[in-house]
């Protein structure tokens, strides 16, 4: 073979590199496993026809990531929001939906940017009794009561928990039969949990949130340190994918359709 025809094959084969890596590092894994928080529709709850499954608006982003990336991903229920951040963590699945972004949890997990949703927290009163306010401080003489204080980031918690004398409530039915008998003045959860709630105890029309919002807290996708399939493309497409969804509104669609299906499911209806 000429030295002409040599390097034409040398360059033809340096021409087709970066596509045979890319080819790799798309085929490293064909599937991928995601889990997250079991009870928090409108994001994430069980699927009542495949209960090991979960559904919601993480469930179905997280489906047409894999869609666009060719890669299958199954969103499996792992348990408690414990149990899911454990399996995560240890890389026995590879990606947690709807987690907070903090220094501790980026010790385990690589967090895709952008965050795909904004979480709003907000206060919640009889609609008759509603207190005005504009800051915490004006809520400080009311009884309240904290509703999925693990849901929420290490930095907001401890300003609601400083801010107001709060009670811790595990159930949020009971929390919310405790508002409505007027043995608290206020719930702090978070909106679409908070509407969620509503809808399921059929109390949509007699308790409602207050403005201005306490905040809003970043929804994030988190790669586990431990899945074998964490590598730069990977972080890299689900970035960009990520990225033109939250461009084109898909996150929100997704989360309006999803609150839908979830009241519907309940028996509730549109609110």
């Amino acid at each position: 073979m000429s030295t002409r025809a040599i390097l034409a094959h040398l360059g033809l084969a340096l021409l087709l590199l970066p596509v045979a890596q890319g080819a790799l590092a798309a085929g490293k894994c064909e599937r991928l496993v995601a889990t997250g928080h079991p009870d928090q529709p409108p994001y994430l709850w069980r699927d009542p026809q495949q209960p090991k499954q979960l559904i919601g608006a993480s469930a179905d982003l997280l489906k047409a990531l894999g869609k666009e990336l060719g890669v299958r991903i199954d969103v499996l229920h792992s348990g408690s929001r414990a149990a899911a951040e454990g399996a995560a963590r240890s890389g026995r699945v590879d990606l947690l939906a709807g987690s907070y972004l903090s220094v501790e949890a980026l010790e385990q997990f690589d967090f895709i940017h952008p965050a795909y949703l904004e979480v709003p927290v907000q206060v919640w009163s009889l609609a008759d009794k509603a207190p005005l306010f504009t800051r915490l401080d004006d809520l400080a003489r009311h009884r309240g009561a904290l509703l999925g204080a693990g849901d929420y980031p290490p930095a907001l918690r401890s300003q609601l928990e400083q801010g107001l004398a709060l009670r811790p409530a595990t159930e949020p039915a009971t929390a919310l039969q405790q508002l409505r008998q007027g043995r608290l003045d206020f719930l702090v959860i978070e909106r679409q949990a908070g509407l969620a709630l509503l809808q399921r105890a059929g109390a949509a029309g007699e308790v409602q949130a207050l403005r201005p919002e306490l905040g809003s807290e970043p929804l994030y996708l988190a790669l586990s340190h431990n899945s074998a399939c964490n590598d730069p493309w990977l972080r890299g497409q689900l970035a960009k994918k990520l990225t033109e969804f939250r461009a084109a509104g898909l996150p929100e669609q997704l989360l309006q359709r999803n609150l839908a299906a979830w009241q519907a499911q309940q028996g509730q209806g549109t609110p």
